[in-house]
């Protein structure tokens, strides 16, 4: 298999100052993109700001010979994140690539977070995700070649207690990769996402110290490379750690269908046991695959048939 390079390729890496970020960053520059190191240099729960690491990468990448430029938007703040897309295109006249890892915690139960904290998360890792590729997305589509990658969590794919605000936006990072995997298509933009579990300033507290080597951000940074290659996949969701790699999928069951006097919530829950058995169990194109499903079975249980 040929080598997976990136030259003449130009990537924003957004939360790029440290931990995975900087990783990619590295990872992408080592192989010839050249790269904007986005980072607000906040601490662990967006309080603060300096420059300071996001220059220091940029320092890095420059030592090794690479071509790389500083930035510390708010990716939460539109006209931060446009600025930063300017400066870009005045660099390099273009970009390929759109590596969304910038976030923050601000961990609590349900009971006792407060909205605004919420809201917070929520726009850090949603919104600036958002904002960093629907500014790129113009550019891609009329170059004809774009790839973004998103960055999700096992928190957001199967829940973790006390951050209902982070899972709650980790989440919606699958969706906003559906929905962009298919507007993208015509325009040879690919689109993935990440969900890594690695040790860095984030959740340095969750692991053993014996476990920071094992799941270091350097054992993920090649499946994003691969998910932001020529050859890259659309819509995968990637999981990542101490290099395992493996996907995540959304199934839906076969189900049952009622109808008439039978449709009430005392038959639902009387077989709910074939509501949920797994077997023959389907994975969804898209959301009109659904209906088309559900109509099709409404339609057999009449004895009717759907030309669809």
């Amino acid at each position: 298999m040929s080598e997976i390079r990136f030259d003449g390729r130009v990537a924003i890496v957004t939360g790029a100052g440290v931990g995975l970020g900087r990783s990619h960053a590295l990872g992408l520059a080592a192989r010839g993109a050249k790269v904007v190191v986005n980072d607000l240099g906040v601490s662990r729960d967006g309080t603060g700001s300096t420059s300071a690491a996001s220059e220091a990468v940029v320092a890095e990448i420059k030592a090794m010979g690479g071509e790389a430029i500083a930035h510390g938007c708010d990716v939460s703040d539109e006209d931060g994140v446009n600025h930063m897309i300017a400066q870009t295109m005045d660099a390099w006249g273009r970009i390929d690539i759109c590596v969304n890892n910038a976030g923050i915690l601000m961990d609590k139960t349900f009971a006792k977070m407060e909205m605004s904290a919420f809201r917070k998360v929520v726009d850090v890792h949603l919104i600036g995700s958002a904002n960093v590729a629907h500014a790129c997305w113009p550019i891609m589509r009329e170059q004809q070649y774009g790839r973004v990658v998103f960055t999700a969590s096992s928190s957001g794919l199967y829940g973790n207690f006390g951050q209902a605000n982070y899972g709650a936006a980790k989440a919606a990072m699958m969706g906003l990769m559906n929905v962009l995997h298919m507007e993208g298509a015509r325009d040879n933009i690919r689109v993935n996402t990440l969900a890594p579990t690695a040790v860095t300033r984030m959740t340095e507290e969750l692991f053993p110290p014996e476990a920071a080597e094992m799941l270091a951000p350097e054992t993920i940074t090649p499946g994003l490379l691969y998910l932001v290659s020529e050859d890259a996949p659309s819509q995968v969701i990637m999981g990542a750690g101490g290099g395992s790699f493996a996907q995540t999928r959304v199934y839906e069951t076969q189900g049952i269908t009622l109808t008439g006097v039978e449709n009430t919530p005392e038959e639902v829950a009387a077989k709910f046991d074939q509501i949920t058995d797994p077997i023959n169990q389907q994975e969804m194109a898209d959301a009109f695959s659904q209906t088309k499903k559900y109509a099709l079975n409404a339609a057999k249980a009449r004895g009717l048939k759907l030309d669809w």
